[in-house]
């Protein structure tokens, strides 16, 4: 488990407000009444860098836009029933985003940690390589902010200076010139970012990853640059290094115990530090069914509270293979009582029973009916919203249950510091090195080299079920069935889809919801909308994407 000892009392910066950060990993100190031109000095301008770390997180802790939609989330409710980020239909423009506010906190923060690193510090010999360091790190982070935009809502407004007025003119860039800069931004941080860094900071081969990413995903543009396909590759390569990814198995991984470990390569740290600040993460509470309804199930239970409105598709679960140990890590199959007095039937739950149970593969009738003895259960095939039909002479009757969707629940984002669905203190990952792996294969693919993309998935495939070579030929459906075993609730989804030209392909075949009356447009769903506050603020100069 991490340690985390931080500093803190209260800061007032002129034009950047900085939030919690963590110490062993990044330290934050914080002192009140005193304004960032008579406080920065080469000994303490690092926290404007520390601040752009907390803003990263909340991006982190933002899902919108990311899984519903797609071929392997949809919605918790009836399958006839409208969600317009799932299904497309009267999918219009908000009035504001956490996705673009979030995004934007981290580029403004990034402007002003730049700006006062250069035009306000008068710097010695002696710390200009500290200098390049917080430069590179807050570019890096821009970077970063700057490509979670572009791949939701093409072009965007890029802004590099300092915010020092309030203005009215915000003018969208181009696709391609938000790519270029991206790409600019990269180039020009990674050689001043460090190899190996404290816990918590962007490294050199993070930068890697983000940069091979953001290559490969021009790489499918009609203004792709020739080699972008090599280049992702290459450098995915030298973000994986002489890294193992089966020194440790998937399950070791998602440790509690092992949050800080050699595959992550970026994180979002957060910790039971005593500060509410730090126990912010909320992801454990994704892609749940409401247990705290079941009887036996407190509301302190040891899953927490849904946080959302989704749930992995029947597609989902039939992707794993029997023998591949990411399953196990990867979701619930069975749900257990924390909480005694409740009986269903003649069955008396006691603490440690098994309350509901979801076999992975369907149970006979005889089977069937003596597990709903002692517990519900529900077979592959029942992992929707409804009742399945009543089976007579058993205990757990169908109709006693509370819950109307039923689905093995995520386990491996399972915290073990939180209220309900919120104050989570599990980090997120944010790249880690098989998704590196993942990014080699797709790009080495799209470079025409098949061999060498096979070593790379089945790396990957090989830590999950000890087969050297499972894969013999690969195309992009193969890869985005690999990454959806290996990465999901982790990767952007819907990104990943729009990046391979799936989307629309794939949720016709697999999300339920969307069979059912999906009305998925290339024309305009293919991008987000621009938040309307942002055409307000700007009604000169910012426009919108087309369709909304």
């Amino acid at each position: 488990m991490k340690i985390f000892n931080i500093k803190q009392v209260a800061v007032l910066l002129t034009c950047s407000v900085l939030i919690g950060g963590c110490d062993n990993y990044i330290e934050e100190d914080i002192y009140s009444g005193i304004t960032s031109e008579n406080f920065l000095s080469e000994d303490n301008v690092d926290q404007l860098v520390i601040g752009l770390y907390d803003a990263t997180r909340d991006v982190y802790k933002n899902y919108g836009y990311k899984f519903a939609g797609t071929d392997i989330f949809t919605s918790k409710s009836e399958v006839f029933s409208f969600s317009s980020e799932n299904d497309y239909n009267s999918f219009n423009a908000p009035q504001s985003n956490g996705v673009w506010s979030s995004n934007y906190g981290v580029i403004s923060k990034a402007n002003t940690a730049i700006n006062r690193y250069e035009t306000q510090i008068d710097w010695s010999d002696a710390n200009l390589e500290n200098k390049a360091y917080g430069i590179a790190q807050a570019r890096a982070l821009r970077a970063l902010a700057y490509f979670n935009l572009a791949v939701q809502y093409g072009g965007v407004a890029l802004e590099l200076d300092e915010p020092q007025s309030i203005r009215t003119d915000y003018t969208r860039s181009s696709e391609e010139e938000t790519y270029a800069l991206i790409i600019s931004e990269l180039e020009g941080a990674i050689p001043a970012l460090k190899d190996a860094p404290e816990t918590g900071r962007f490294s050199k081969r993070a930068a890697q990853h983000l940069l091979a990413e953001v290559y490969l995903t021009r790489a499918y543009k009609s203004y792709a640059g020739g080699n972008d396909f090599q280049m992702a590759a290459d450098l995915a390569i030298q973000a994986i290094g002489s890294y193992d990814i089966r020194s440790q198995s998937f399950a070791e991984l998602f440790d509690y115990d092992n949050q800080v470990n050699s595959e992550i390569l970026f994180a979002a740290h957060w910790g039971d530090t005593g500060f509410a600040e730090d126990r912010g993460n909320n992801k454990h509470s994704l892609f749940m069914s409401g247990v705290e309804s079941l009887p036996g199930v407190s509301r302190s239970n040891l899953y927490g509270k849904t946080g959302d409105g989704l749930m992995m598709t029947p597609y989902f679960y039939s992707l794993f293979a029997d023998n591949d140990s990411r399953e196990n890590v990867t979701m619930h199959r069975a749900i257990i009582a924390d909480e005694a007095g409740f009986a269903i039937g003649s069955d008396e739950i006691a603490i440690g029973d098994t309350v509901v149970y979801f076999p992975k593969h369907a149970l006979s009738e005889a089977e069937l009916k003596d597990k709903l003895e002692r517990y519900w259960v529900y077979q592959p095939d029942q992992y929707l919203y409804g009742r399945p039909e009543t089976i007579a002479g058993v205990n757990y009757q169908f109709t006693a249950n509370p819950i109307l969707t039923n689905f093995p629940m995520m386990k491996k984002f399972d915290d073990e510091i939180f209220q309900e669905e919120n104050n989570g203190a599990r980090d997120t990952y944010i790249f880690r090195v098989a998704e590196t792996h993942l990014i080699a294969a797709e790009a080495i693919l799209g470079a025409g080299n098949t061999t060498q993309a096979l070593v790379h998935i089945n790396r990957v495939r090989e830590r999950a079920t000890g087969v050297a070579d499972h894969y013999t030929s690969l195309d992009l459906d193969t890869i985005l069935e690999e990454r959806a075993l290996e990465l999901a609730g982790e990767e952007n989804r819907w990104a990943t889809l729009k990046r391979m030209g799936k989307l629309e392909a794939r949720v016709g075949l697999y999300n339920p919801h969307y069979i059912d009356h999906g009305a998925f447009d290339a024309a305009k769903h293919i991008l987000r909308p621009i938040p309307l506050i942002e055409l307000e603020i700007s009604p000169s100069t910012m426009t919108q994407n087309s369709g909304y």
